[in-house]
């Protein structure tokens, strides 16, 4: 598993997380800042695969 796959994951779990925090309190800031992490953070572990897959070949 490649550092970017692990930084993803982060990413995407403090999306939600911030996603969850803004529609409770209605914070639509938040709520977008969420949504850009979690995309962050499924580029970044993408990214991390295909540096995995570049690098067993």
């Amino acid at each position: 598993m490649h550092k970017d796959e692990v930084k993803g994951a982060g990413n995407k779990a403090r999306g939600a997380v911030k996603e969850v925090v803004g529609r409770t309190t209605n914070n639509k800031k938040l709520q977008a800042e969420g949504k850009m992490d979690r995309a962050r953070g499924d580029i970044e572990q993408k990214a991390g695969k295909v540096k995995d897959a570049i690098r067993k070949h």
